[in-house]
């Protein structure tokens, strides 16, 4: 497995020459720092792509918590699609160096992270890439954006149990998500929100962003969003979760990471629970 997600690179070195991006690396910096010593945590980049007489990649960076036993489960967690929605960065980050000084916490677990899959609006701190696109409305379309087609790629590959995506809502006056998957999706995604509301309240109203809501669960969505290939078989689970962007950066940050933590708890429950059927 560490040969093939570390493929594309030879060392943890190359990659930070690659990318030569001043807040890209800022940001990141705390990760590869980690890789260096860690013997979990694995960095790569996805593909190659020029814009402004630049050649940009997508970090990866895959946390292989130790053997559970069974078939590794496999998450992906991705942030900043959207590029001015760097709180989703960080959580990663921190929820990265939580896995590494308690493993155990990921027992079992192959959780793949993109910190930043928007680097060009990343760089920028804008919404849209560089080229004027909202990423987050060109999935599963024939895109010719190279970092859909890059990330539709990694959802083809590795046909993950589930799938969580971060953002920061900049109208919310909560937390909330959205979901996809049926029954099991809203068991992980209700505890993730309460685990939340430590930090932030939970938008109640019954319309937020624009969609029917209940207790702060969505269940549309917008067309063309990050999400798993059609007609996956095992359906992974999918949560969208949104913090509100204008409550205090570290209480978003830290609402992001008690979510994290809840989800990957609960679903090891479930899974307990569905062996013993």
């Amino acid at each position: 497995m560490q040969n093939i997600v570390s493929s594309e690179n030879s060392s943890t070195t190359k990659i930070v020459q690659r990318l030569k991006r001043p807040r890209l690396n800022r940001s990141l910096s705390p990760l590869y720092r980690l890789a260096r010593v860690s013997d979990y945590l694995v960095p790569s980049t996805l593909g190659a792509f020029s814009s402004e007489s630049r050649i940009h990649h997508i970090p990866r960076f895959v946390f292989m918590g130790p053997a559970g036993g069974d078939d590794p489960i496999r998450i992906g967690i991705f942030a900043a699609i959207h590029g001015d929605e760097s709180e989703g960065t960080e959580a990663i980050i921190q929820f990265l160096q939580t896995l590494e000084e308690n493993p155990e916490l990921a027992r079992g677990f192959q959780i793949f992270t993109y910190p930043i899959c928007n680097p060009t609006g990343f760089e920028t701190g804008t919404r849209l890439s560089s080229s004027g696109k909202d990423l987050n409305r060109e999935f599963w379309k024939n895109s010719s954006e190279p970092e859909v087609r890059y990330l539709e790629n990694e959802l083809r590959t590795w046909k993950w149990h589930g799938l969580i995506s971060l953002h920061a809502d900049d109208t919310a006056q909560g937390i909330y998500g959205f979901v996809k998957g049926g029954l099991l999706t809203e068991a992980l995604l209700d505890p993730a929100l309460t685990a939340a509301e430590r930090y932030l309240p939970r938008a109640r109203t019954p319309m937020i962003d624009g969609f029917p809501a209940r207790d702060g669960i969505i269940y549309r969505c917008y067309d063309g969003v990050l999400t798993s290939p059609a007609k996956l078989t095992p359906t992974p689970f999918e949560i969208i979760f949104e913090t509100p962007q204008h409550a205090p950066r570290p209480l978003q940050v830290q609402a992001t990471l008690e979510a994290l933590k809840a989800i990957l708890e609960k679903y090891r429950v479930f899974l307990a629970i569905q062996q013993n059927i």
